[in-house]
């Protein structure tokens, strides 16, 4: 098959890769709604959707420093865990780069006795496989799970998951489940919304 366009273009004409669990073909306000105010660079094709939660004026506002990091986020992240044993969950890779700016930041930071927050369970990954392999950048397949010693990210701000996720057992691994499960108890109360277009937390 030939193209007479080059490909990028051919792709911008086609729909908004939606998650699987929204039930309704993309409109053009997804275009905006479903992307970060920051999004820099192609290649993602879901929203690293904790950031969704922040505008440009939030941003402004924040009075600490603010680093990016470049998440090609994709469909593996709804991938749900199917095995019955964790450790045999096959975990999805997705491409990262953290810039030489934002690790400079993390290392002073640091240095400093300040804390990390991390946007995004993904976000917390890519700054996690950093520590652990060295590789600022590259296809990250870390899978976190209760028991992993977290050695960037102090705090995170993520959304409320849905059970069975890779996701759910990273923000278990982080605060502790019996922490998470009673704050989703209480979220579930309260008729929070879940995932890409629900409530944020803010674990510290």
């Amino acid at each position: 098959m030939r193209f007479d366009r080059p490909i990028d273009e051919v792709l911008k004409s086609g729909h908004v890769p939606l998650p699987p669990y929204i039930n309704r073909i993309d409109v053009s306000d997804d275009k905006s709604s479903y992307q970060t105010v920051y999004a820099d660079k192609e290649g993602a094709t879901a929203s690293p959707t904790a950031g969704l939660h922040f505008t440009k004026e939030l941003l402004a506002s924040v009075k600490c420093h603010v680093s990016c990091v470049t998440l090609h986020t994709n469909y593996g992240t709804f991938a749900p865990v199917k095995t019955e044993e964790v450790e045999n969950h096959k975990m999805h890779k997705e491409y990262f780069e953290i810039p030489a700016g934002t690790i400079e930041a993390i290392k002073s930071v640091k240095k400093n006795d300040g804390k990390v927050f991390a946007v995004g369970t993904t976000s917390a990954r890519s700054l996690e496989y950093w520590a652990k392999e060295g590789k600022k950048e590259g296809d990250n397949d870390l899978f976190v799970y209760p028991g992993f010693e977290f050695k960037v990210v102090d705090h995170l701000i993520t959304n409320f998951h849905l059970p069975k996720s890779t996701l759910m057992l990273l923000v278990s691994a982080f605060a502790g489940k019996d922490f998470i499960f009673e704050a989703y108890r209480q979220a579930i109360d309260k008729k929070y919304r879940f995932f890409s277009y629900g409530d944020a937390m803010l674990i510290l």
